[in-house]
């Protein structure tokens, strides 16, 4: 099978042709854990996941190495950690904040589906090591000492004018750069687009000693020196939000191979599409800020909870490079088509492998929404024994089923708003109209789909025209 995937760098979609089959490596930029993580976070999460099962399937399990950092030092954290913990020492009030949230973070990815990934670095390990120089220290020295980097004020800048290979991952001009980015002015520095490597921090905050004095890294400089730590100086894969192509993974990329004297970092950059809710950019000021915990945990996105599982379907319904539209109505969608699987999908043995159609839909550069095409195909032949043990194979290969009930995935199991409402009522239908045609086995069965949902119905004929008319009330 062979596996293609667009290439941020070369805006082309390439085949995928790993530096060691025997150890493909995956980088991915993980969240900065100050508060709970938004649905924004959870869709790189979920898109690498994805990848990552696909390589060890087509490479093998222990061939795939997946590096998904913790960022745990940041001016957010920092901050946030001060008015929470005033009466703590800056790293330790910083190390208790994380340390919570990021045990959050696990908890939310780990709901929806999310394999843990081989490695989990958080940045505040390399940047102080107590037998040696720590590995952030040692690029910024290497930087320094080849000419593109420079010490002003207790800061170090990297001088980007020093890397002539600067902004061809964005594919964009300095001035097309400078023009779209939020560009600090600094007296220190020699130009205006140059960026911090590292930063000095006041006594009360976190810091670290240094050659340059007590200070902490910036941002970029951490995901290369874990990256480089784990993964070596070159790599397979590098992933993110469209919204780290600059100027995070920019700098990335620059102070990387300047350090290492090497023309790449990656091999292969990817990076999924914005999301917005409803049509709007997700904003707290807007009113339509929302988290995984809140999805999953409280009724406050479409006045009901939603399980996990169709949370994720929900999000692979869009290729993953497009924008994603986040609706109550596409999360009402995808929990209809699993409800509608499950009720056959429960008792079925599980088969191992998916079928080679589904696993070529995904080497496509991860086309979920032709993988789903297949899935929806398998289903329509549900007196196929051998259609229905594909479709839970790939549903399991998605980690969008494993098998849980219909009433399993109508958290609280009762009819919860107008859209559940819509869906009773469709069934409802259906049932009539199998009953009319004397189909009383399709009728039995929809029946039974609704009383796993907590419907009872209730037939009675209406003595006006003598037809058979049901209603229908939550079971109690």
């Amino acid at each position: 099978m062979t596996l293609k995937l667009y290439n941020t760098r070369t805006k082309t979609k390439e085949e995928f042709k790993p530096i060691d089959p025997a150890n493909v490596r995956m980088y991915v930029c993980g969240p900065t854990v100050y508060d709970y993580a938004h649905i924004g976070n959870a869709r790189p999460v979920i898109v690498f996941d994805v990848l990552f099962r696909l390589l060890r399937h087509l490479y093998g399990e222990s061939h795939v190495t997946y590096v998904r950092n913790i960022t745990d030092v940041d001016d957010k954290i920092n901050t946030r950690a001060a008015e929470r913990y005033p009466d703590l020492p800056p790293l330790d009030a910083i190390a208790k904040l994380t340390t919570e949230t990021t045990a959050q973070f696990h908890s939310d990815v780990a709901a929806l589906g999310c394999l843990p990934p081989t490695h989990e670095p958080r940045a505040t390990d390399y940047v102080a090591k107590p037998d040696a120089a720590s590995d952030m220290i040692r690029i910024v020295q290497r930087l320094i000492e080849r000419g593109h980097a420079y010490e002003a004020e207790g800061h170090v800048l990297f001088a980007v004018a020093t890397d002539p290979n600067y902004g061809k991952l964005a594919r964009r001009s300095l001035d097309e750069m400078q023009a779209g980015a939020r560009v600090e002015v600094a007296p220190y520095k020699r130009d205006a687009m140059d960026f911090v490597l590292w930063k000095p921090s006041a006594p009360t905050e976190p810091g670290w000693a240094s050659p340059w004095g007590y200070g902490r890294p910036g941002w970029h400089l951490e995901c290369s020196a874990m990256s480089a730590a784990l993964l070596g100086e070159t790599f397979d894969i590098h992933g993110g939000g469209i919204d780290l192509v600059f100027p995070h993974h920019e700098n990335e990329l620059a102070q990387s191979t300047c350090a290492h004297g090497t023309d790449i970092m990656a091999n292969t950059w990817m990076h999924n599409g914005f999301l917005q809710v409803e049509g709007e950019k997700m904003s707290k000021s807007a009113g339509n800020f929302v988290t995984i915990n809140e999805l999953l945990n409280s009724d406050n996105f479409g006045n009901q909870y939603w399980h996990p599982r169709v949370v994720r379907f929900a999000m692979l319904g869009a290729q993953y490079r497009q924008p994603l539209d986040w609706t109550v109505d596409r999360l009402v969608q995808a929990r209809s088509t699993l409800l509608d699987w499950s009720l056959h999908l429960h008792d079925y043995p599980d088969q191992s492998e998916p079928n080679n159609d589904f696993i070529g839909a995904l080497s496509d550069d991860l086309n979920t929404p032709a993988a789903i095409t297949i899935m929806h195909s398998l289903a329509k032949n549900r007196s196929n024994i051998s259609d229905i043990r594909q479709l839970k194979a790939c549903v399991k290969f998605l980690a969008v089923f494993h098998n849980e009930t219909q009433a399993d995935l109508l958290p609280g199991n009762k009819v919860t708003s107008f859209e559940d409402s819509k869906l009773v009522e469709v069934k409802i239908n259906a049932r009539l109209a199998a009953r009319a045609a004397k189909n009383f086995a399709e009728a039995d069965r929809i029946r039974d789909e609704l009383a796993a949902m907590g419907i009872a119905l209730k037939d009675a004929k209406d003595p006006a025209t003598g037809e058979i008319v049901t209603t229908w009330e939550i079971a109690r």
